[in-house]
C-alpha cells in the first residue's frame, strides 16, 4: 500500500526522465490479504498470551488490567508498525529509482525480509534500550509509574516519527526511542525531587550515542570510498550513468541491487525489531510476572551450573566486603538498588549485599529445583534479585572496581546465566513484532522514498551509487546486530546516498541535507521533551 493506495489506478510506467511512477494502487485482493494477516496476528497474540498465563497458573487478570495490558501491547506493536513504514524507504529507494524492482513489489519484498530479520534476530539489541531506563521503574514495571513509563516513551517516539514522516524527512526511529527513554528517566527523577541526572545510565547512553553518531558518518564516508573504488576497478560507463528511461539495469548489477536491498531489509528487521521486543517484555513482566518475569523454558539440567556459578560469584564479592555483615535479601535488594541509582557501587556494603543476593538466588533456584519451578509468590523477588545482580556486575568496572582475569571470567559466566534466566523473548512476541514491522513496510513508504531517491542529490541516482549506499548500509547494520548496538538504518542509508553524490561530483540539494541534519539534531531533545511531558501527565493519570 502506498500513500495513494486507494487512488484511481493511473499510468504505471515510468516518466521519460527516468523517475518511477509511485502512484499505482494495490489490488483489492492485496488489501484484503493485508487486513487478514493483521487480524490473524492480533488474534495469535491474544491466544498465546492467555496460553502462557494458563500454563504457569497465573491468576486471570481483571478486566481493567487486561485492557491496560492490551492497550500497552497495541501501542508497542504500533511503534514497530510506524517504524516499518518510516524506515522501509531506506531499503527500497535505490532499487525503485534504478528500476531494479517495481515499487509495490519492492516494498512487499522488503516487508518479507524485515519479517525474517526479526524472526532470526539474536536478541542482543532487545535489552540494550531497557538498560537505559531507571532501575526503580524496571523493578516496578507493573506499577502505575511503570505503565506511565511505557506509554510515555512509546507514544513520544510514535508522535515524532509520524511528524517527520509527514514532512518526508528521513528520521531515525532508534534515535526517537532513545530520546524518549531519556525523557522518561529525567522526568522520573525530577518528579522525585532529584536533579534528574541520576535517573539515566549515562555511560550506557553515551555508548548508544556514539553508535548513532558514528553510523551516519560511517555511511557517508564508506559509501563515497566504495563508489570511488568501483570507478577505479570496474570500468563500465553504464554503471555510472542514470537509468535510461524505464530500462532496468544490466542483470548482474540488478541482482546486486536486489541483494543489497534484501540485506538492508533483513538487518533492519533484526536490529530495529528487537527494540520493540525489549519493551514488550517489560510490559508482559509487569502485567503477568509469573509467566514472563523468569525464563520458564530453562530446564532443571541448568540448575547445578547456575548454583555453582552463583556461589563462585559470592566468593568474589565476599572478600571485598571487608568484613561487613551480609544483610537479609530485602535489605540487600535496597542497598544494591540505591547504589545503582547513585552510581556508587565499589563499596564494601554493596559487595556484602551482592554476596547476599547471589547466595539467596542460588538457594532459591536450588530449593525450587529450577528457574521454571519458582512459584508465583517468589517470582518477582527472584527476578528482581537476578536483575539487580546482573546490572550491578555490568556497572562495577565503571565505578572503579578492578578484578583479576579469573574473577572477571567468573562474573562474566554468572552474568550470562542471570541474563539467560531473565532476558528471553517468547516466539509469539517475535512473530507479532515481525508482522507489525513487515506489514508496516507496505504502508506510507512513498514520502521518504521520494526524498531519498530525488531530493538528496542534484542528479538521478545511478546504479553504482545505489549499490554502494546499500552495501555499506547492510554491512554496518549487520555488524551492529552482532555487537548488540542499536543503530539507525535511516541515517546510514541516507548519508550513504549523500556520500555517493558527493564522491560522484553530482552535487547535493542543500535544503534537503539541511532539513535532514536539522531532524537528526532535534530528534533527541524533541523526543526527550515529548516523553518527559507525557510521563508527567500519565504519572498523575495512573
Amino acid at each position: 500500500m502506498s500513500d495513494a493506495a486507494f487512488a484511481p489506478t493511473g499510468a504505471v510506467g515510468r516518466s521519460p526522465d527516468g523517475k518511477p511512477h509511485l502512484d499505482r494502487s494495490m489490488h483489492p485482493g492485496g488489501i484484503i490479504a493485508f487486513l487478514l494477516v493483521l487480524v490473524a496476528g492480533l488474534a495469535y497474540a491474544v491466544i498465546s498470551l492467555i496460553a502462557d498465563m494458563n500454563a504457569v497458573g497465573e491468576a486471570p487478570l481483571a478486566y481493567g488490567a487486561f485492557a491496560l495490558l492490551g492497550l500497552a501491547l497495541l501501542i508497542a506493536l504500533g511503534f514497530e508498525f510506524v517504524n516499518g513504514f518510516h524506515d522501509t524507504a531506506n531499503a527500497v529507494a535505490t532499487v525503485i529509482y534504478t528500476h531494479s524492482m517495481p515499487p509495490l513489489f519492492a516494498v512487499i519484498w522488503s516487508g518479507m525480509f524485515n519479517f525474517l530479520g526479526v524472526m532470526l534476530s539474536s536478541g542482543a539489541v532487545a535489552y540494550a534500550i531497557v538498560t537505559l531506563l531507571p532501575v526503580e521503574l524496571i523493578l516496578q514495571v507493573g506499577s502505575g509509574a511503570g505503565y506511565a513509563m511505557i506509554f510515555a516513551l512509546l507514544l513520544a517516539a510514535i508522535i515524532w516519527n509520524l511528524g517527520t514522516w509527514a514532512l518526508g524527512l528521513p528520521n531515525s526511529s532508534s534515535h526517537a526511542l532513545i530520546g524518549s527513554v531519556l525523557g522518561v528517566g529525567l522526568a522520573n527523577q525530577l518528579m522525585g525531587g532529584q536533579d534528574g541526572t541520576s535517573g539515566v545510565d549515562w555511560n550506557q547512553a553515551f555508548g548508544v550515542f556514539k553508535a548513532l553518531a558514528f553510523s551516519p558518518i560511517c555511511g557517508f564516508v564508506l559509501a563515497a570510498l566504495l563508489l570511488l573504488a568501483l570507478k577505479f576497478t570496474v570500468r563500465r560507463k553504464d554503471l555510472y550513468e542514470a537509468p535510461n528511461g524505464d530500462a532496468p539495469p544490466p542483470l548482474w548489477i540488478r541482482s546486486l541491487l536486489i541483494l543489497t536491498c534484501t540485506l538492508v531489509s533483513f538487518f533492519h528487521g533484526g536490529n530495529d525489531g528487537q527494540k520493540g521486543m525489549g519493551l514488550i517484555m517489560l510490559i508482559l513482566i509487569g502485567a503477568a510476572p509469573t509467566a514472563y518475569a523468569l525464563n520458564r523454558t530453562m530446564t532443571a539440567d541448568a540448575t547445578p551450573a547456575f548454583v555453582q556459578s552463583s556461589q563462585a560469584a559470592s566468593g568474589v564479592f565476599t572478600p571485598r566486603a571487608n568484613g561487613a555483615a551480609q544483610p537479609d535479601a530485602a535489605q540487600a535488594r535496597k542497598v544494591v538498588s540505591d547504589a545503582l541509582k547513585a552510581k556508587e557501587l565499589d563499596k564494601p556494603p554493596v559487595y556484602a549485599a551482592l554476596a547476599a543476593l547471589s547466595t539467596d538466588i542460588a538457594k532459591a533456584v536450588q530449593g525450587y529445583g529450577s528457574i521454571r519451578q519458582v512459584p508465583a509468590a517468589a517470582t518477582s523477588n527472584v527476578r528482581n534479585d537476578m536483575y539487580l545482580a546482573s546490572d550491578a556486575i555490568r556497572l562495577l568496572p565503571k565505578s572503579g572496581a578492578s578484578f583479576s582475569d579469573a574473577e572477571t571470567k567468573t562474573l562474566k559466566g554468572y552474568t550470562d546465566l542471570l541474563n539467560a534466566g531473565t532476558r528471553y523473548i517468547p516466539d509469539w512476541v517475535k512473530v507479532c513484532v515481525a508482522l507489525a514491522l513487515g506489514l508496516g513496510t507496505m504502508v506510507g513508504w512513498k514520502r521518504i522514498v521520494v526524498t531519498v531517491g530525488e531530493r538528496i542529490g542534484k542528479t538521478h541516482l545511478t546504479y553504482a551509487q545505489g549499490a554502494s549506499a546499500e552495501i555499506v548500509a547492510a554491512g554496518t547494520i549487520g555488524l551492529a546486530e552482532v555487537y548488540g548496538l542499536p543503530v539507525s538504518t535511516t541515517h546510514i542509508l541516507s548519508s550513504g546516498v549523500a556520500g555517493t553524490m558527493a564522491a560522484n561530483g553530482s552535487g547535493l540539494q542543500i535544503a534537503t541535507v539541511r532539513n535532514m541534519a536539522l531532524a537528526w539534531v532535534t530528534t533527541l531533545p524533541a523526543a526527550i521533551l515529548i516523553a518527559g511531558t507525557l510521563f508527567f501527565i500519565l504519572r498523575h493519570v495512573f
